[in-house]
């Protein structure tokens, strides 16, 4: 069985929408603004794609968001590119008018994910997704690509089948070949219900395709070219955008990026070390505040962590819906705070009770992160996530290369790494994958501006600098500091360089530092 560093890096989501807790959600105007009036663009479009591309939309009130200046529709688009009439799947859209009531054009977001919800981060706060100055300027246009929350989606398990799947401990001990046969067969359950319950789509769930929906949503808005803001994978779904169509790139923030040129198994080694990192950054923090749990130096506070872990590993805790904290679920709650600085308060809380045996605090940060409340869960994103990643990257093979991301993860990020590694899902998955990893460069693209954060866990800063420089026309803002992705953080130089170039087409200088 192989045993791959990017095993956990399965469930960690790259979503910017909701990861900090204490975020506030605004709902939109409430005036009578009308349904929006768009002419398909089909300039350029191959006649076999002209009943997709020249299709009038039916805009109606949107469910989720309040009425008035939100409207939603259904979009049709081929189930495969490569065959437009071999069937069709259904993308949701909602549109969030422009405040000043006179559009600049269109702007697309992509939250991340990939499975988070774009029609639901524009339906809770237009404003929370761009910021007051793009919304007021822009129509805000939130997607869920396919696969995903309202458009045609990939289904698995049940509420009680996820808990089970996402939460169960398992009955060997870690890293035996028992608890591999364990996973493997939970993971193999897994992907037969996704292949039961989701119609055929799982073959046609990778981001080329999702990229190609996205051109498909610009020309049936009306917009000539693509106006785009992409935080965290969404940043990668713009990227693979501009080098499908890079003469239909107007102005593109990628915030958060990922690179495509590395592996999978690269990404989870990097986003170990990245969350390691954080944790230390977080560390620090929490020493400094008296409510801290912990004492001493940060290499005491990371070992008395490291103790925690490997105790509810052998003895986890009963929360009070049954379910038993062990150390995968303690690190999912970990990783879940790791994403804003605003939420490592609530960090400090789960861990103190934590260490006085209450897992309540730590569940509520693990269910956080899986969109999971007392009624179920929310949306689809676990299974989406795992339907693109498994699609998107092709598999390690080469055991020597795992090998040496085992070591470099132990090295590096000693804390996380015990529960870092273990049984890929994705050699399970039903359909081999058809992705490719490697540079993209969109020659003959607009400028494409690229944000990244110095210590953001979930896409490292190194991915934003190896972006803007495969980009032939990539430029590079670097926001110093803490957390996930950059934008509308509340740093006045990052939102500057953003709103000015995505209004008025002034171009950041590339190496620009916001601090």
């Amino acid at each position: 069985m192989n045993r791959r560093a990017r095993a956990l890096a399965a469930f960690v989501a790259l979503v910017v929408a909701g990861t900090t807790l204490t975020a506030c959600v605004i709902r939109g105007d409430t005036d009578d603004t009308p349904a929006p009036a768009r002419t398909p663009s089909t300039e350029g479009i191959a006649a076999d794609l002209l009943p997709f591309y020249g299709q009038e939309l039916d805009w109606t009130p949107c469910e989720g968001a309040d009425e008035g200046s939100y409207h939603c529709t259904t979009v049709t688009a081929p189930l495969d590119w490569s065959a437009p009439d071999a069937g069709e799947l259904e993308l949701a859209v909602i549109v969030r008018s422009a405040g000043s009531g006179e559009a600049a054009a269109s702007l697309l977001t992509n939250p991340g994910g990939p499975g988070a919800s774009g029609y639901d981060l524009v339906a809770d706060s237009a404003v929370f997704a761009v910021g007051d100055t793009l919304a007021d300027a822009f129509d805000v246009v939130g997607f869920d690509p396919r696969g995903v929350g309202r458009s045609t989606a990939v289904t698995c398990f049940d509420a009680d089948a996820m808990d089970a799947y996402l939460f169960d401990i398992p009955a060997d001990p870690r890293g035996s070949a028992a608890w591999e046969a364990e996973l493997t067969q939970r993971n193999e359950e897994f992907a037969a219900a996704c292949e039961a319950g989701s119609d055929g789509i799982l073959p046609f769930i990778t981001t080329v395709n999702a990229a190609r929906d996205m051109d498909l949503l610009r020309a049936v808005l009306g917009d000539d070219k693509l106006t785009y803001l992409g935080y965290s994978y969404g940043t990668f779904l713009g990227a693979t955008y501009a080098q499908l169509y890079p003469d239909r790139v107007g102005r593109l923030v990628l915030d958060g990026a990922i690179d495509p040129s590395v592996s999978g198994l690269d990404v989870g080694t990097t986003q170990a070390i990245g969350f390691e990192s954080a944790l230390r950054a977080y560390m620090a923090d929490c020493l400094s505040q008296r409510e801290c749990p912990f004492r001493g130096t940060v290499d005491d506070a990371m070992a008395d962590l490291g103790t925690l872990l490997a105790g509810v590993d052998k003895t986890p805790l009963r929360n009070g819906d049954g379910r038993m904290l062990g150390a995968d679920s303690l690190m999912t709650g970990i990783i879940a705070a790791l994403y804003s600085q605003d939420s490592w308060s609530y960090l400090s809380q789960a861990l103190g009770q934590a260490l006085s045996g209450d897992p309540e605090l730590a569940f509520f940060l693990a269910d956080f992160y899986y969109n999971r409340s007392e009624s179920g869960y929310e949306d689809n994103s676990t299974e989406a996530f795992r339907a693109y990643n498994c699609m998107d990257y092709p598999l390690e093979t080469d055991a020597g290369a795992e090998a040496a991301a085992e070591a470099l993860i132990a090295e590096k990020a000693p804390t996380i790494a015990p529960y870092w590694t273990g049984v890929d899902a994705c050699e399970v998955w039903p359909y081999p994958p058809t992705g490719t990893r490697g540079p993209i460069a969109a020659e003959g693209a607009a400028p494409i501006v690229v944000l990244g954060t110095t210590n953001d866990p979930a896409t490292p800063y190194a991915w934003s600098m190896s972006l803007a420089e495969q980009l032939a026309s990539g430029v590079l803002v670097t926001r110093e500091g803490e957390g996930h992705t950059g934008f509308n953080k509340g740093n006045d130089c990052v939102d500057d360089a953003v709103e000015t170039y995505l209004l008025e087409g002034t171009v950041p200088t590339d190496g620009l530092v916001c601090r």
